[in-house]
């Protein structure tokens, strides 16, 4: 077991105990103390297990994120009660000291009783909204899709493609996803968006092509005049798992691009398709994974723009927005919109449009969810279609964007 999980179960069973005063003080019925008390020792024990006794051939598994989410659920409650009970603690063991020195004891303990059941409703209320959040997170939020609507304007967009709409999503994760009738709901509604072409920016599985067999003739329904395409993330490649040789771990790869290609996906692998209407064309270039750090680097922007011109108008997929600050940017070609996801706005944040917009993602990624301009250089860090790790979604909702392209209007003179 790693240390750092070590020192997460530290953490939630002190606050399990802290956080057990407060339930303690208020629920004075003895099993239904010892329910609780059971509850948070049993997630604990399941997430050990999960962890210490899976097939790691398979990754992560939806067993595992469903320990994970539970195991967090009852941290936020545990700590966040805890938390208050703790400062409590302190608060009279100080009180206790001045006492010592106090002409009378009533400093210390006259109102003992009754503060300790007004800090303790006040630890649970508190408490109860990250653990309902959560909760309401795996079993809603992560279905509750939306769609998200752009329009962008470009002084070089050819004429025949004014008005030209893309449907964006990202992310899939499909060995995550656990539920067949909303992944129906969201694959029709991507194509009640009517758009010209469909691009996914990868992430289609966790770590082994076996997961996208059960979703294979779901997905398989996407349509699009021009198409669908796609690109490999990070996940994609099989490299959270283990293999019994390079051998199986490429063959995983192969299947997972043949799938790909049965479902009607159009894979770019460092490669371009040109996009053409009424005698003009657009580029869409496609390159596999290249993050900032660790993450895997097989993306090859100079292979993937091979016949594409410098005056062409291009649209980049690129799975991690890393590589559009890293290296598209400051690229002798000028790449009108890149198309990126992978952060997934880390699935838990606050968006309130022209308010707040906020997630831990941001002190993690420079560019982590939605549109974002440089030097007339645009990108699209789509929030992702589905989940892992944690299963669910707070405050940052599994999303469709909707690109519509626009030729921007000549000022009169």
């Amino acid at each position: 077991m790693s240390r750092f999980m070590i020192v997460l179960g530290i953490l939630y069973i002190i606050g399990a105990i802290y956080g057990f005063q407060a339930f303690r003080t208020l629920v004075r019925n003895p099993y239904l103390q010892i329910a609780y008390g059971l509850a948070f020792l049993g997630i604990l024990v399941n997430l050990y297990f999960q962890f210490n006794y899976f097939d790691r051939s398979q990754g992560l598994t939806p067993g595992m994120g469903l320990a994970i989410g539970l195991f967090l659920a009852f941290a936020a409650l545990g700590l966040s009660s805890g938390f208050f009970m703790l400062v409590e603690d302190i608060v009279r063991v100080v009180r206790w000291v001045i006492g010592k020195f106090a002409v009378s004891n009533d400093v210390a303990h006259s109102d003992f009783p009754s503060r300790r059941r007004f800090i303790s409703q006040i630890a649970l209320g508190v408490a109860a909204v990250p653990f309902v959040s959560l909760l309401y997170g795996m079993f809603k939020g992560k279905y509750d899709y939306q769609v998200l609507k752009y329009t962008l304007e470009f002084d070089d967009l050819p004429e025949a493609f004014d008005g030209y709409r893309l449907t964006q999503i990202s992310d899939i994760h499909s060995g995550s996803l656990d539920n067949k009738e909303k992944i129906e709901y969201v694959v029709d509604l991507i194509n009640k968006q009517e758009s010209d072409v469909v691009l996914f920016t990868g992430d289609i599985v966790n770590n082994i092509a076996s997961e996208l067999h059960p979703w294979k003739e779901t997905f398989g329904k996407l349509n699009a005049k021009d198409g669908t395409f796609s690109v490999l993330g990070n996940h994609d490649y099989g490299d959270y798992a283990e293999w019994s040789s390079e051998e199986a771990k490429a063959a995983n790869l192969d299947e997972l691009k043949q799938i790909q290609k049965e479902m009607g996906f159009e894979l770019l692998l460092n490669e371009n398709r040109f996009l053409e209407k009424d005698g003009q064309r657009i580029a869409l270039i496609g390159v596999e994974n290249w993050g900032e750090g660790g993450f895997k680097k097989a993306g090859d922007l100079e292979k993937a723009i091979k016949d594409v011109k410098a005056s062409d108008f291009k649209i980049l997929m690129s799975h991690d927005p890393s590589h559009w600050e890293h290296q598209v940017l400051d690229h002798p070609y000028h790449y009108h919109l890149t198309l990126s996801g992978h952060t997934h706005g880390m699935q838990f944040g606050v968006e309130i449009p022209g308010l707040v917009k906020w997630s831990p993602a941001q002190y993690r990624y420079k560019y982590w969810a939605g549109i974002y301009e440089t030097a007339g250089q645009y990108i699209n860090v789509n929030r992702g279609l589905g989940f892992i790790g944690y299963p669910g979604r707070v405050g940052i909702w599994p999303e469709v964007s909707v690109i519509e392209l626009r030729k921007k209007p000549k000022r009169a003179v």
